[in-house]
């Protein structure tokens, strides 16, 4: 079986790809919630095991992607740095989390079907107590 990219985080996970090839993910989604916790992007990356430059560059295409930024930086001094996100960033955050949440919602029934359908070593049930 392949390694899961987030084994915790069982069920949907959904790549939004909209014209022109723009999109947001879990990834990215994850990357702008850190921001917006962190007011940092260097601090967000460390918060999921992300190189800086990697975090950069994915805000990097967000904000060129989209008609105005996602992520607004100021660069340091004696007021000190950082980053957050704009209006626009906040909005598709949002929009993406709903997204999410009306996929799940809807897919809810399939998956338990799914899921009734695993063989017993992969769900754990192997390992129960009669």
């Amino acid at each position: 079986m392949p390694k899961l990219r987030h084994p915790d985080r069982l069920g949907l996970h959904l790549r939004v790809v909209l014209e022109g090839g723009i999109a947001i993910g879990p990834g990215r989604a994850e990357l702008l919630e850190a921001i917006r916790d962190a007011g940092s992007i260097s601090a967000a990356g460390r918060s999921m095991a992300m190189s800086y430059k990697r975090a950069w560059d994915l805000v990097e295409e967000m904000n060129a992607c989209f008609a105005a930024p996602v992520v607004s930086t100021s660069t340091g001094g004696v007021a000190g740095g950082g980053s957050r996100l704009t209006d626009t960033g906040t909005a598709v955050l949002a929009a993406y989390r709903r997204i999410e949440a009306a996929a799940a919602d809807a897919a809810a029934a399939e998956l338990c079907a799914l899921s009734a359908l695993l063989a017993p070593e992969r769900t754990g049930a192997a390992d129960a107590q009669p």
